[in-house]
Protein backbone atom coordinates (compact mmCIF):
# COMPACT_ATOMS: atom_id res chain seq x y z
CA UNK A 1 0.00 0.00 0.00
CA UNK A 2 2.74 2.15 0.98
CA UNK A 3 4.43 2.00 -2.35
CA UNK A 4 1.28 2.80 -4.41
CA UNK A 5 0.57 6.19 -2.37
CA UNK A 6 3.32 8.12 -4.32
CA UNK A 7 1.82 7.51 -7.48
CA UNK A 8 -1.34 9.32 -7.26
CA UNK A 9 0.20 12.05 -5.91
CA UNK A 10 2.92 12.23 -8.64
CA UNK A 11 -0.42 12.17 -11.21
CA UNK A 12 -2.16 14.85 -9.54
CA UNK A 13 1.34 17.20 -9.87
CA UNK A 14 1.74 15.93 -13.21
CA UNK A 15 -1.52 16.76 -14.05
CA UNK A 16 -2.03 20.01 -12.20
CA UNK A 17 1.56 21.10 -14.22
CA UNK A 18 -0.85 19.92 -17.06
CA UNK A 19 -4.31 21.91 -16.27
CA UNK A 20 -1.49 25.37 -16.04
CA UNK A 21 0.27 25.12 -19.43
CA UNK A 22 -2.58 26.73 -21.24
CA UNK A 23 -0.68 27.29 -24.88
CA UNK A 24 -0.13 22.76 -25.23
CA UNK A 25 -2.73 21.82 -28.11
CA UNK A 26 -2.83 24.61 -30.48
CA UNK A 27 -3.74 25.43 -34.16
CA UNK A 28 -0.49 26.48 -35.70
CA UNK A 29 -0.50 29.74 -38.38
CA UNK A 30 1.20 33.39 -38.38
CA UNK A 31 -0.28 36.66 -37.96
CA UNK A 32 -2.64 37.70 -40.91
CA UNK A 33 -1.32 40.57 -43.12
CA UNK A 34 -3.81 43.52 -43.98
CA UNK A 35 -4.39 46.87 -42.72
CA UNK A 36 -6.14 46.99 -39.55
CA UNK A 37 -9.42 48.02 -38.80
CA UNK A 38 -10.52 50.32 -36.22
CA UNK A 39 -12.28 47.71 -32.67
CA UNK A 40 -11.72 44.82 -34.96
CA UNK A 41 -10.52 41.23 -34.41
CA UNK A 42 -6.83 41.03 -35.33
CA UNK A 43 -4.74 37.32 -35.32
CA UNK A 44 -0.98 37.73 -34.76
CA UNK A 45 1.48 34.99 -33.97
CA UNK A 46 2.09 34.00 -30.71
CA UNK A 47 4.89 31.93 -28.39
CA UNK A 48 3.45 30.15 -25.38
CA UNK A 49 5.91 28.97 -22.42
CA UNK A 50 4.30 25.83 -20.30
CA UNK A 51 5.45 25.79 -16.57
CA UNK A 52 8.73 23.76 -16.65
CA UNK A 53 6.95 21.12 -14.18
CA UNK A 54 4.93 20.06 -17.08
CA UNK A 55 8.17 19.46 -19.14
CA UNK A 56 6.71 20.40 -22.55
CA UNK A 57 8.81 22.84 -24.99
CA UNK A 58 7.58 26.12 -25.98
CA UNK A 59 4.72 25.75 -28.36
CA UNK A 60 3.70 28.47 -31.42
CA UNK A 61 0.19 29.59 -32.08
CA UNK A 62 -2.38 31.99 -33.40
CA UNK A 63 -4.18 34.39 -31.11
CA UNK A 64 -7.08 36.22 -31.93
CA UNK A 65 -7.80 39.08 -29.53
CA UNK A 66 -9.41 42.87 -30.03
CA UNK A 67 -9.38 45.73 -28.22
CA UNK A 68 -11.92 48.55 -27.26
CA UNK A 69 -11.75 51.54 -25.65
CA UNK A 70 -14.36 54.00 -23.99
CA UNK A 71 -13.47 56.67 -25.57
CA UNK A 72 -12.44 57.65 -29.43
CA UNK A 73 -11.76 61.37 -29.85
CA UNK A 74 -10.51 61.57 -26.09
CA UNK A 75 -8.93 65.18 -25.00
CA UNK A 76 -5.52 65.40 -23.84
CA UNK A 77 -5.70 64.81 -19.80
CA UNK A 78 -8.46 62.49 -20.46
CA UNK A 79 -8.53 58.94 -18.91
CA UNK A 80 -9.43 55.96 -21.49
CA UNK A 81 -10.59 52.71 -19.88
CA UNK A 82 -9.49 49.99 -22.48
CA UNK A 83 -10.90 46.53 -22.80
CA UNK A 84 -8.43 43.76 -24.36
CA UNK A 85 -10.49 40.81 -24.68
CA UNK A 86 -8.54 37.03 -26.12
CA UNK A 87 -10.98 35.84 -28.29
CA UNK A 88 -9.06 32.78 -29.18
CA UNK A 89 -5.96 31.56 -27.23
CA UNK A 90 -3.54 29.79 -28.84
CA UNK A 91 -4.25 26.84 -26.90
CA UNK A 92 -6.67 24.24 -25.63
CA UNK A 93 -7.60 22.20 -23.21
CA UNK A 94 -4.45 18.89 -23.77
CA UNK A 95 -6.31 16.49 -21.65
CA UNK A 96 -9.48 14.48 -21.48
CA UNK A 97 -10.02 16.06 -17.95
CA UNK A 98 -12.66 18.51 -17.78
CA UNK A 99 -11.31 21.54 -16.43
CA UNK A 100 -13.38 23.37 -13.50
CA UNK A 101 -14.38 27.14 -13.48
CA UNK A 102 -12.84 29.62 -12.36
CA UNK A 103 -9.63 28.97 -12.01
CA UNK A 104 -7.95 31.03 -14.93
CA UNK A 105 -6.60 34.82 -13.80
CA UNK A 106 -5.53 36.83 -16.90
CA UNK A 107 -2.80 39.49 -16.99
CA UNK A 108 -1.02 41.45 -19.82
CA UNK A 109 -0.30 44.37 -21.64
CA UNK A 110 -2.10 46.56 -24.38
CA UNK A 111 1.01 48.92 -26.60
CA UNK A 112 0.14 51.40 -27.66
CA UNK A 113 1.66 53.58 -31.16
CA UNK A 114 1.99 56.62 -33.00
CA UNK A 115 0.93 59.64 -31.30
CA UNK A 116 1.45 58.13 -27.80
CA UNK A 117 3.74 55.44 -26.95
CA UNK A 118 3.88 52.78 -24.71
CA UNK A 119 2.31 50.14 -22.67
CA UNK A 120 -0.99 49.99 -20.52
CA UNK A 121 -0.89 46.97 -18.28
CA UNK A 122 -4.29 45.36 -17.91
CA UNK A 123 -5.48 42.63 -15.96
CA UNK A 124 -8.97 40.56 -16.03
CA UNK A 125 -10.58 38.64 -12.91
CA UNK A 126 -10.42 35.23 -11.85
CA UNK A 127 -13.36 33.86 -14.24
CA UNK A 128 -13.66 31.47 -16.53
CA UNK A 129 -16.68 28.39 -17.70
CA UNK A 130 -15.86 25.08 -17.44
CA UNK A 131 -13.65 23.75 -19.93
CA UNK A 132 -14.52 19.79 -21.20
CA UNK A 133 -11.48 17.92 -21.96
CA UNK A 134 -9.54 18.52 -25.59
CA UNK A 135 -12.08 21.41 -25.75
CA UNK A 136 -10.68 25.14 -26.98
CA UNK A 137 -9.69 27.22 -23.66
CA UNK A 138 -12.43 29.85 -23.15
CA UNK A 139 -12.57 34.02 -24.35
CA UNK A 140 -11.39 36.04 -21.28
CA UNK A 141 -11.24 39.63 -21.10
CA UNK A 142 -8.62 42.25 -19.32
CA UNK A 143 -9.33 45.49 -18.45
CA UNK A 144 -6.81 48.62 -17.58
CA UNK A 145 -6.52 52.70 -18.40
CA UNK A 146 -3.80 55.47 -18.88
CA UNK A 147 -3.91 59.04 -19.29
CA UNK A 148 -3.92 60.53 -23.03
CA UNK A 149 -0.66 62.91 -23.45
CA UNK A 150 -0.28 63.83 -26.82
CA UNK A 151 -2.75 64.65 -30.22
CA UNK A 152 -3.20 62.94 -32.87
CA UNK A 153 -4.03 59.15 -34.15
CA UNK A 154 -2.81 56.63 -30.96
CA UNK A 155 -3.04 53.29 -31.96
CA UNK A 156 -3.77 50.30 -29.48
CA UNK A 157 -2.74 46.85 -30.52
CA UNK A 158 -2.80 43.16 -28.53
CA UNK A 159 0.36 42.58 -26.78
CA UNK A 160 1.78 40.22 -24.80
CA UNK A 161 -0.01 38.27 -22.28
CA UNK A 162 0.03 35.85 -19.31
CA UNK A 163 -2.76 33.09 -18.17
CA UNK A 164 -2.68 32.59 -14.25
CA UNK A 165 -4.33 29.13 -13.20
CA UNK A 166 -4.87 28.32 -9.36
CA UNK A 167 -6.16 24.44 -9.26
CA UNK A 168 -3.62 22.15 -7.59
CA UNK A 169 -0.92 24.29 -7.87
CA UNK A 170 -0.11 27.79 -8.96
CA UNK A 171 1.35 28.18 -12.33
CA UNK A 172 1.60 30.74 -15.14
CA UNK A 173 1.65 29.97 -19.03
CA UNK A 174 3.11 33.46 -20.66
CA UNK A 175 2.30 34.59 -24.10
CA UNK A 176 4.34 36.62 -25.97
CA UNK A 177 3.91 38.48 -29.72
CA UNK A 178 6.44 36.67 -32.03
CA UNK A 179 6.69 39.74 -34.40
CA UNK A 180 5.75 42.83 -32.20
CA UNK A 181 4.04 45.07 -32.55
CA UNK A 182 0.94 42.62 -33.16
CA UNK A 183 -2.13 44.47 -35.91
CA UNK A 184 -3.27 47.31 -34.35
CA UNK A 185 -6.88 46.60 -33.53
CA UNK A 186 -8.36 50.28 -32.58
CA UNK A 187 -7.26 53.77 -33.39
CA UNK A 188 -8.44 56.61 -31.85
CA UNK A 189 -7.91 60.33 -32.06
CA UNK A 190 -6.70 62.73 -29.20
CA UNK A 191 -7.19 66.63 -29.32
CA UNK A 192 -6.33 69.77 -26.95
CA UNK A 193 -9.15 69.98 -24.76
CA UNK A 194 -11.38 72.92 -26.33
CA UNK A 195 -10.97 76.37 -23.93
CA UNK A 196 -13.46 78.17 -21.78
CA UNK A 197 -15.89 79.83 -23.64
CA UNK A 198 -15.02 83.91 -22.08
CA UNK A 199 -17.28 85.51 -24.72
CA UNK A 200 -19.64 88.06 -22.80
CA UNK A 201 -21.72 90.72 -24.13
CA UNK A 202 -22.96 94.10 -22.16
CA UNK A 203 -26.35 96.11 -23.32
CA UNK A 204 -27.00 99.82 -23.49
CA UNK A 205 -29.89 99.52 -20.99
CA UNK A 206 -31.88 96.70 -19.08
CA UNK A 207 -35.55 97.84 -20.22
CA UNK A 208 -37.24 99.52 -22.79
CA UNK A 209 -40.77 100.19 -24.85
CA UNK A 210 -41.91 97.70 -27.42
CA UNK A 211 -40.02 98.27 -30.52
CA UNK A 212 -36.87 100.03 -29.17
CA UNK A 213 -33.81 98.81 -29.74
CA UNK A 214 -30.77 98.25 -27.36
CA UNK A 215 -27.35 98.37 -27.83
CA UNK A 216 -25.03 94.89 -27.67
CA UNK A 217 -21.75 95.29 -27.20
CA UNK A 218 -19.20 92.15 -26.48
CA UNK A 219 -16.21 91.05 -26.59
CA UNK A 220 -13.72 87.52 -27.06
CA UNK A 221 -15.84 86.38 -30.50
CA UNK A 222 -13.96 84.93 -33.02
CA UNK A 223 -12.65 87.71 -35.59
CA UNK A 224 -14.75 88.07 -38.70
CA UNK A 225 -17.72 85.43 -37.25
CA UNK A 226 -21.34 86.72 -37.91
CA UNK A 227 -22.47 87.12 -34.91
CA UNK A 228 -26.53 86.55 -34.55
CA UNK A 229 -27.84 88.91 -31.75
CA UNK A 230 -31.26 87.53 -30.13
CA UNK A 231 -34.17 88.06 -27.79
CA UNK A 232 -35.21 85.02 -25.53
CA UNK A 233 -38.38 84.25 -23.48
CA UNK A 234 -37.04 81.92 -20.90
CA UNK A 235 -35.50 79.34 -22.76
CA UNK A 236 -37.09 79.84 -26.23
CA UNK A 237 -36.00 82.23 -28.77
CA UNK A 238 -37.65 85.32 -30.00
CA UNK A 239 -38.44 86.55 -33.23
CA UNK A 240 -36.50 89.31 -32.68
CA UNK A 241 -32.74 89.41 -34.17
CA UNK A 242 -30.27 91.15 -36.28
CA UNK A 243 -26.72 90.07 -37.00
CA UNK A 244 -23.14 91.98 -36.74
CA UNK A 245 -19.69 90.43 -37.80
CA UNK A 246 -16.89 90.84 -35.41
CA UNK A 247 -13.95 92.95 -36.02
CA UNK A 248 -10.06 91.63 -35.90
CA UNK A 249 -10.02 91.86 -32.03
CA UNK A 250 -13.51 89.22 -31.66
CA UNK A 251 -15.32 92.79 -30.87
CA UNK A 252 -19.24 93.16 -31.63
CA UNK A 253 -21.32 96.39 -31.23
CA UNK A 254 -24.47 96.09 -32.80
CA UNK A 255 -28.30 97.25 -31.95
CA UNK A 256 -31.39 94.95 -31.53
CA UNK A 257 -35.22 96.00 -32.08
CA UNK A 258 -37.12 94.07 -29.04
CA UNK A 259 -40.94 93.69 -29.95
CA UNK A 260 -42.07 90.89 -28.13
CA UNK A 261 -43.23 91.54 -25.25
CA UNK A 262 -41.94 88.29 -23.43
CA UNK A 263 -38.75 89.38 -23.54
CA UNK A 264 -36.68 88.42 -20.49
CA UNK A 265 -32.88 88.22 -22.18
CA UNK A 266 -30.70 88.77 -24.89
CA UNK A 267 -27.82 86.68 -26.35
CA UNK A 268 -25.37 86.33 -28.44
CA UNK A 269 -24.05 83.70 -30.39
CA UNK A 270 -21.77 82.43 -33.44
CA UNK A 271 -23.24 79.80 -36.22
CA UNK A 272 -26.84 79.50 -36.67
CA UNK A 273 -28.15 78.53 -33.56
CA UNK A 274 -27.84 79.49 -29.57
CA UNK A 275 -25.28 77.17 -28.37
CA UNK A 276 -23.89 78.34 -25.25
CA UNK A 277 -19.94 77.01 -26.26
CA UNK A 278 -20.10 79.56 -28.95
CA UNK A 279 -22.03 82.21 -27.61
CA UNK A 280 -23.11 85.01 -24.48
CA UNK A 281 -25.50 85.82 -22.42
CA UNK A 282 -28.14 85.73 -21.65
CA UNK A 283 -28.34 89.05 -20.29
CA UNK A 284 -31.55 90.07 -18.35
CA UNK A 285 -33.81 92.86 -20.40
CA UNK A 286 -37.26 93.47 -19.54
CA UNK A 287 -39.75 94.98 -21.82
CA UNK A 288 -41.94 97.56 -20.73
CA UNK A 289 -45.42 97.13 -21.10
CA UNK A 290 -46.80 100.67 -22.64
CA UNK A 291 -50.85 99.37 -23.67
CA UNK A 292 -52.72 102.34 -22.69
CA UNK A 293 -55.23 101.66 -20.02
CA UNK A 294 -58.97 101.78 -21.77
CA UNK A 295 -61.36 104.54 -20.37
CA UNK A 296 -63.32 102.80 -17.84
CA UNK A 297 -60.69 100.32 -16.54
CA UNK A 298 -58.05 100.08 -13.98
CA UNK A 299 -54.84 98.52 -14.44
CA UNK A 300 -53.36 96.30 -11.75
CA UNK A 301 -49.60 95.18 -11.33
CA UNK A 302 -47.70 93.70 -8.80
CA UNK A 303 -44.35 92.43 -7.98
CA UNK A 304 -42.61 89.21 -7.28
CA UNK A 305 -39.50 89.72 -4.99
CA UNK A 306 -36.19 87.50 -5.59
CA UNK A 307 -35.27 84.63 -2.74
CA UNK A 308 -32.58 83.16 -2.00
CA UNK A 309 -29.98 80.12 -3.07
CA UNK A 310 -30.15 78.05 -0.07
CA UNK A 311 -29.44 74.03 0.74
CA UNK A 312 -30.64 71.57 3.52
CA UNK A 313 -28.97 68.37 4.23
CA UNK A 314 -31.30 65.10 5.48
CA UNK A 315 -28.49 64.35 8.48
CA UNK A 316 -24.72 65.08 9.51
CA UNK A 317 -23.63 61.46 9.76
CA UNK A 318 -22.37 58.55 7.00
CA UNK A 319 -21.83 54.96 8.33
CA UNK A 320 -20.06 53.27 4.96
CA UNK A 321 -19.69 49.67 5.30
CA UNK A 322 -16.97 47.79 6.85
CA UNK A 323 -14.09 46.12 5.38
CA UNK A 324 -12.32 42.82 6.23
CA UNK A 325 -8.56 43.08 8.04
CA UNK A 326 -6.24 41.47 5.38
CA UNK A 327 -8.50 42.04 2.35
CA UNK A 328 -8.71 45.55 1.86
CA UNK A 329 -11.56 46.88 -0.73
CA UNK A 330 -14.81 49.06 -0.82
CA UNK A 331 -16.58 50.65 2.36
CA UNK A 332 -19.73 51.50 0.53
CA UNK A 333 -22.37 53.83 1.29
CA UNK A 334 -24.97 56.74 0.52
CA UNK A 335 -24.31 60.53 1.31
CA UNK A 336 -27.55 62.00 2.55
CA UNK A 337 -29.72 64.05 0.32
CA UNK A 338 -29.05 67.47 -0.26
CA UNK A 339 -31.93 69.48 -1.25
CA UNK A 340 -31.12 73.10 -3.20
CA UNK A 341 -33.74 75.38 -3.95
CA UNK A 342 -33.35 78.56 -5.77
CA UNK A 343 -35.66 81.19 -5.24
CA UNK A 344 -33.40 84.17 -6.51
CA UNK A 345 -35.23 84.17 -10.13
CA UNK A 346 -32.78 86.02 -12.77
CA UNK A 347 -30.63 84.26 -15.17
CA UNK A 348 -27.79 82.60 -12.74
CA UNK A 349 -26.74 79.09 -12.05
CA UNK A 350 -25.56 77.39 -9.35
CA UNK A 351 -22.56 74.72 -8.81
CA UNK A 352 -22.77 72.07 -5.52
CA UNK A 353 -19.33 71.47 -5.01
CA UNK A 354 -17.61 69.18 -1.81
CA UNK A 355 -14.20 67.90 -0.54
CA UNK A 356 -13.16 65.41 1.95
CA UNK A 357 -10.36 65.74 4.24
CA UNK A 358 -8.10 62.61 5.24
CA UNK A 359 -9.56 59.53 6.85
CA UNK A 360 -7.93 59.35 10.41
CA UNK A 361 -8.04 55.92 12.48
CA UNK A 362 -5.53 54.13 14.76
CA UNK A 363 -1.82 54.98 13.49
CA UNK A 364 -2.71 55.72 10.04
CA UNK A 365 -4.61 57.59 7.38
CA UNK A 366 -6.77 56.87 4.07
CA UNK A 367 -5.73 59.35 1.95
CA UNK A 368 -8.74 61.42 1.15
CA UNK A 369 -8.18 60.69 -2.37
CA UNK A 370 -9.55 57.19 -2.10
CA UNK A 371 -12.96 58.21 -2.06
CA UNK A 372 -15.15 57.92 -5.16
CA UNK A 373 -18.31 58.94 -5.38
CA UNK A 374 -21.64 58.53 -8.30
CA UNK A 375 -23.18 61.66 -8.50
CA UNK A 376 -27.38 61.85 -9.11
CA UNK A 377 -29.83 64.97 -9.03
CA UNK A 378 -33.42 64.94 -9.70
CA UNK A 379 -35.23 67.77 -10.06
CA UNK A 380 -38.89 69.01 -8.79
CA UNK A 381 -41.66 69.40 -11.15
CA UNK A 382 -42.06 72.53 -12.19
CA UNK A 383 -38.86 73.95 -12.01
CA UNK A 384 -37.67 76.42 -13.93
CA UNK A 385 -34.35 74.55 -14.64
CA UNK A 386 -32.52 71.36 -14.68
CA UNK A 387 -29.71 70.23 -12.63
CA UNK A 388 -27.06 68.10 -13.82
CA UNK A 389 -25.23 65.33 -11.79
CA UNK A 390 -21.31 65.61 -11.35
CA UNK A 391 -19.19 63.37 -12.89
CA UNK A 392 -18.21 60.05 -11.47
CA UNK A 393 -14.68 59.73 -9.66
CA UNK A 394 -12.78 61.25 -6.97
CA UNK A 395 -13.60 63.68 -4.04
CA UNK A 396 -10.36 64.29 -2.63
CA UNK A 397 -9.15 67.22 -0.89
CA UNK A 398 -9.18 69.80 -3.96
CA UNK A 399 -13.15 68.95 -4.20
CA UNK A 400 -15.65 67.69 -6.77
CA UNK A 401 -18.96 68.71 -7.99
CA UNK A 402 -21.77 67.14 -6.82
CA UNK A 403 -24.29 69.19 -9.38
CA UNK A 404 -25.26 72.31 -10.63
CA UNK A 405 -27.69 74.32 -12.90
CA UNK A 406 -26.08 76.46 -15.92
CA UNK A 407 -26.81 80.21 -16.50
CA UNK A 408 -30.29 80.65 -18.82
CA UNK A 409 -32.60 83.26 -19.43
CA UNK A 410 -35.17 81.76 -16.83
CA UNK A 411 -33.49 80.13 -13.82
CA UNK A 412 -34.47 78.45 -10.54
CA UNK A 413 -36.31 75.54 -9.02
CA UNK A 414 -36.11 72.89 -6.45
CA UNK A 415 -33.40 70.00 -6.62
CA UNK A 416 -32.37 66.64 -4.63
CA UNK A 417 -28.67 66.03 -4.92
CA UNK A 418 -27.55 62.81 -3.57
CA UNK A 419 -24.24 60.39 -4.44
CA UNK A 420 -23.02 56.51 -4.15
CA UNK A 421 -20.04 56.69 -1.89
CA UNK A 422 -17.32 54.31 -2.12
CA UNK A 423 -13.71 54.67 -0.12
CA UNK A 424 -10.97 52.40 -1.18
CA UNK A 425 -9.34 50.72 1.82
CA UNK A 426 -6.26 49.18 1.24
CA UNK A 427 -5.25 45.85 2.61
CA UNK A 428 -4.47 45.40 5.96
CA UNK A 429 -5.30 48.53 7.18
CA UNK A 430 -5.14 48.59 11.61
CA UNK A 431 -8.07 47.79 12.32
CA UNK A 432 -10.29 50.10 13.98
CA UNK A 433 -12.53 53.04 12.90
CA UNK A 434 -11.31 55.99 10.53
CA UNK A 435 -13.50 59.00 9.96
CA UNK A 436 -13.19 61.95 7.46
CA UNK A 437 -14.86 65.56 6.96
CA UNK A 438 -16.80 65.92 3.96
CA UNK A 439 -18.15 69.68 3.14
CA UNK A 440 -20.07 70.57 0.90
CA UNK A 441 -20.04 74.52 -0.69
CA UNK A 442 -22.78 76.12 -2.58
CA UNK A 443 -22.23 78.78 -5.32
Amino acid sequence: MRSQAPRPRSRRRRLAALLGATALAVTAGGALAGPAQAADNVDFATRCVPPAISGLPPIEGTTTAIITVSDTTPYVGDTVDVTYTVVKPAASNPTAIDLPADIMTPSGKAVLSGAQSGNVTVAGPKKNNPVPGNAAFPSFSMTGSFTVTATGAITLSPGDYNIHTSYLLELDTPCTVITPPAPGSVTLTASDAPGPNTRAIALGSSSGNPGAGVTVTGSHFTPGATVTLAGRAGSSQTGDTATVTADASGAISGSLVVNDKTTTGIVAYEGSSWDSALGAGPVAYTVIDDTPVPDNAQKLTTTVRGGVLSMTQAGDTVSLSAVEYGAGGASTGDLNAVTVKDFRGGTAGWSLTGKVTDFTGPGVTIGADQLNWTPACDTKAGSPSTCQAGSAGKVGSSGATLASAPADTTTGGEFTAKAELSLNVPAFTPPGSYSGVLTLTLS
